[in-house]
């Protein structure tokens, strides 16, 4: 029988504790990095080792990641491209004519969905979910549309995102099930008095309970249409990202100070108002809530309300969605 190196073994896990890494765990973070040319570099942080996505002289950012087997997809835009990334090698969504951005990445029974929008001749923002690559519309284009989210639940699709009322004066939360419109907002025809505008932004299905966080000037959780006002400041307040696991449910939001919400309850992740900070994405795995965002022009990473920096703070940088496989 071969021997064990003890003393390797030892210094094996010496290194994983001091690195914070546990063995054959991969924390994957993606987001941006803007250079010395004033363009956004669309990166991607595996283990905290940065990989450039794009080469820096078009803008370009990644929102989403989504790892399946072996297989790394992340999702954003390149120049006006929707792009999505599958093991580095990008692929352009749209053909560039119109603005255009994939928002979020989900793959399910070997299938890619990413939502997103595409401009139209109007100049207006069409929702759009992409499945395998082939489009599909979810609104007319008449007004602007966001699709910000995808979450897929046995053989339903789900997508949240928003769009602009019909007076163009201010925009209201939407949930797609299928490519259908539902009725899951109790005030989607009416306006917010606080807000200019309202949004879904994340959407996570557990059995028959659909949970959606968003904004209509304060940061808001949605259960199966029932609204929870978040736990702010007083200061403007987004919610940008769900997961939930069993009993818990952790939304992660902010933009004065960096916050998760568990079950309701706030807990700070930055403390100063002197610059602006949000998280932006929250995913729990082996009992350690994992956040990715920004304070200031520093993209962050959190792990249990521990905070590393993904950048140096020269130039503007975020961190917008993280995955733990």
């Amino acid at each position: 029988m071969k021997k064990v190196n003890l003393s390797k073994v030892m210094l094996l896990f010496v290194a994983m504790l001091f690195t914070g890494y546990a063995y054959g765990q991969k924390e994957y973070v993606v987001g941006y990095e803007n250079n010395a040319l004033g363009n956004n570099v669309a990166k991607l942080w595996e283990n905290g080792v940065v990989h450039n996505l794009t080469d820096g002289f078009t803008d370009a950012a990644a929102f989403s990641i989504f790892v399946s087997g072996n297989d790394v997809y992340i999702v954003g835009y390149e120049g006006k491209n929707a792009k999505i990334w599958k093991n580095g090698i990008p692929q352009s969504l749209t053909d560039g004519i119109y603005d255009a951005v994939a928002y979020s990445v989900y793959v399910s029974g070997g299938v890619v969905y990413v939502a997103g929008y595409e401009k139209n001749e109007q100049g207006n923002k069409v929702a759009k979910l992409w499945k395998n690559g082939v489009a599909q519309n979810l609104t007319d284009g008449n007004y602007d549309a966001r699709a910000k989210s995808v979450y897929v639940s046995g053989s339903d699709v789900y997508i949240v995102g928003y769009e602009s009322s019909g007076n163009c004066e201010y925009d209201v939360p939407k949930l797609w099930k299928n490519g259908v419109l539902q009725n899951f907002f109790v005030a989607d025809d009416v306006e917010y008095p606080d807000a200019e505008c309202s949004m879904a932004e994340s959407v996570c299905v557990i059995g028959s309970d659909v949970y959606v966080a968003g904004w209509t000037g304060h940061a808001i959780l949605w259960k199966n249409g029932i609204t929870q006002e978040l736990e702010s400041d007083g200061k403007w307040c987004g919610a940008f990202s769900i997961y939930v696991q069993g009993k818990d449910v952790y939304v992660a939001g902010g933009e004065h100070r960096a916050k998760i919400w568990k079950n309701g309850e706030v807990q700070y992740l930055t403390m100063s108002d002197n610059s602006p900070a949000a998280a932006r994405s929250v995913y729990v795995f082996g009992g350690v809530v994992y956040v990715a965002g920004y304070q200031g022009k520093v993209a962050k990473f959190w792990k249990n309300g521990v905070a590393y920096n993904l950048t140096n703070g020269t130039y503007a940088a975020g961190a917008y969605c993280v995955f733990v496989k």
